[in-house]
């Protein structure tokens, strides 16, 4: 029995020498009573002039709180502490001229005993390493990823299409990149809230992954194809197409992309439709880097948008430079906001009287122009759709109907009853969605002092007919007592038959008809099919761009109240509008 116990005594001294951790035994306050090598080759370099003798004093530079920890450990056995990193000052890391040389200690400290502890002592620097490359990719990861939709983000798209730059063009297949923004989506925000946006944007990315069905789509399967969908921002979206064999290919998937996403969504117990707008880049190109082609992207993108949204523009060189043009435009448009460059001009709205007589002070229409220190008088087609893209639209039209209700109360003060009896003013999409909007028109009422009955807001076609959220303004808006018109009307999404939906007190027959009244029955049965709808609903008709006498006489057959039109006038600057006031006789209503 003497031998066996004497043997496992020297087995267990012997595994304690041979260990690949470190031991170390020691009292209550520390010294050791037993050190094996490996502890002694670990604990060496920090130990204060190599001296091993006591634990504490050895770890007192990096875990000065053991004393304190081993102190107010009260039971008989236990581990006190466990998996504690120790990083080894430079200093002692330097002692060790080897590349594998520890640089994190990992320290489990137990009690054994009433009497005793074990110090356990391990090289942790390998798991430490490893521990940062896990977390490291995670952090890329992460980076990578857009926290809302769980799609790749910008960044992975740019890593993508990086790559792809760098790879050789064999010529047989290429990539593309589509570039998608959501056409409504501003709107749904404001007037349904972010919650309802965020889930809108998931499902919009939803629907763009699960579009996406490489069998189809003509991929070279040697290319090293693969198809990237991201979000990048917003209710921007960005796809990368790899192995492409053609352009058409490519459009073909854009296609299939705009029409998944425009069917429509169910949110938050709101029925919601939001197409999108997509831009294609076919290859590089002139592109010599990621944020080109996506710049590129987004320019054809934005061209889509501006042709009407919901369709698809494949990127051209020429696109760049309007790009360019327009944002030179944005610019000294603000510029002209600042400086007071706008400016208002009136066209009249003459009135159709039963008894053939024409009534030259029935309104006005208010049309913002732009005096450019440079160029001169800039018409509003080159700078009113930068203004919506750019969001200085209602900006803009907030300074037109100011100007317009100031001018409108000084001719009345001038002119008495020959002054125009309506003002009208355009409204924009930005302005109805604008919260708190109907607090400026209000605002702007009392200040100038102009009664809501005489002034007319118009609204096109297709902005009345978009949801719930304009139709609610409108309201609000009929509430206050202005008059409200339907502009353009023929144009857009509404009929005949929806008319009587929309909380409109005219409608303004779109010059398209009118222009060929004279010419084209059709024309002419259309034209007169809306003035009787319109008389039966109570509403009033407006005929636009009247350009001839027959076309005049044409609507005051079918008794159109009222038109405008360059046969009356172009639009005026404000003293040439009186001036064309006096030199006719205004007759009374």
């Amino acid at each position: 029995m003497q031998l066996d116990a004497q043997q496992a005594y020297e087995g267990l001294i012997e595994f304690l020498y041979r260990a690949p951790i470190g031991l170390a035994q020691t009292t209550l306050d520390g010294a050791v009573d037993m050190l094996n090598p490996m502890a002694s080759s670990l604990l060496m370099p920090i130990a204060p002039q190599a001296a091993l003798d006591n634990m504490f004093a050895v770890l007192e530079p990096l875990a000065p709180e053991l004393r304190a920890m081993v102190a107010a450990f009260e039971a008989p056995s236990g581990i006190i502490a466990e998996g504690l990193r120790l990083v080894l000052p430079p200093a002692a890391q330097s002692q060790r001229s080897s590349s594998s040389a520890p640089q994190v200690l990992s320290l489990n400290l137990m009690k054994t005993d009433p009497q005793r502890l074990m110090f356990v002592v391990a090289d942790a620097t390998l798991e430490v390493q490893r521990e940062h490359e896990t977390l490291s990719r995670r952090l890329r990861s992460a980076a990578r990823t857009d926290q809302l939709t769980r799609m790749p983000n910008r960044e992975a798209v740019r890593e993508e299409i990086a790559r792809l730059l760098m790879r050789p063009d064999d010529g047989d297949s290429r990539f593309a990149v589509l570039f998608l923004n959501c056409d409504r989506f501003r709107q749904v925000n404001d007037s349904l809230g972010q919650a309802v946006g965020d889930q809108l944007l998931v499902l919009v990315g939803e629907r763009i992954r699960g579009a996406l069905r490489p069998p189809s789509d003509r991929i070279d399967p040697h290319a090293g194809a693969g198809q990237l969908a991201a979000r990048v921002g917003g209710d921007e979206f960005v796809v990368v197409l790899d192995g492409m064999r053609s352009c058409a290919d490519a459009e073909k998937v854009a296609a299939r992309l705009l029409d998944a996403v425009a069917r429509p969504y169910a949110v938050g117990g709101h029925d919601i439709v939001c197409s999108a707008s997509l831009g294609i880049v076919w290859g590089a190109g002139a592109a010599r880097d990621p944020d080109e082609v996506l710049r590129d992207a987004g320019i054809a993108m934005v061209e889509a948008k501006r042709a009407g949204g919901a369709r698809q523009r494949v990127f051209e060189s020429a696109m760049r430079e309007r790009a360019a043009r327009r944002a030179d435009i944005e610019s000294e448009l603000r510029q002209a906001l600042v400086e007071e460059q706008l400016f208002v001009v009136y066209q009249p709205v003459v009135g159709m009287l039963p008894d053939g007589r024409t009534d030259h002070a029935a309104g006005v229409e208010a049309l913002v122009r732009w005096r450019h220190p440079v160029r001169g008088i800039v018409p509003p087609i080159d700078f009113i759709q930068v203004a919506e893209e750019c969001g200085l639209i209602g900006a803009v039209g907030d300074f037109v109907l100011e100007r317009a209700c100031r001018d409108f109360m000084a001719w009345r003060a001038e002119l008495g009853e020959r002054a125009p009896r309506l003002m009208a003013v355009n409204l924009s999409r930005a302005q109805l969605g604008q919260a708190g909007w109907i607090d400026t028109v209000q605002r702007i009422l009392h200040a100038t002092g102009m009664p809501a009955a005489q002034l007319q807001l118009e609204v096109t076609e297709s902005l009345a007919a978009q949801g719930e959220d304009v139709q609610q303004r409108l309201h609000e808006l009929k509430r206050l007592g202005v008059k409200l018109a339907l502009d353009d009307f023929g144009t857009g999404y509404s009929s005949l038959s929806s008319l009587h939906l929309l909380p409109v007190d005219t409608v303004k027959i779109d010059r398209s008809f009118v222009s060929q009244a004279d010419t084209s029955a059709h024309h002419r049965v259309l034209i007169e099919a809306t003035v009787k709808v319109a008389q039966s609903l109570g509403m009033r008709t407006v005929a636009e761009g009247i350009e001839t006498l027959s076309q005049a006489e044409v609507v005051r057959a079918y008794s159109c109240n009222k038109a405008q039109g360059y046969f009356y006038s172009r639009p005026l600057p404000a003293p040439d509008l009186l001036a064309w006031l006096d030199s006719h006789h205004a007759v009374a209503a």
